[in-house]
């Protein structure tokens, strides 16, 4: 008798197109109310999903090299 085949798992994407704020906290290694400031003073872009902020991660790359590129100048 044949074995059934094994499922297929996808793995998880390993960066997920957008993030919270404490990801975001913990990829740039600061607290929640200078992340907050980010977003508020559009240094950092975001999107708002009910009550709930999410940053694409598009947006965090972006910042990061706007830094780079100024801390170069």
């Amino acid at each position: 008798m044949a074995s059934p085949l094994p499922t297929v798992l996808h793995p998880a994407d390993p960066a997920p197109e957008l993030l919270t704020v404490p990801q975001v906290m913990d990829r740039l290694q600061l607290g929640r109310s200078a992340v907050y400031d980010l977003l508020r003073t559009g240094q950092l872009a975001s999107i708002t999903l009910g009550r709930a902020r999410r940053i694409p991660t598009h947006a965090l790359t972006d910042f990061i090299r706007t830094r780079l590129e100024q801390d170069a100048a």
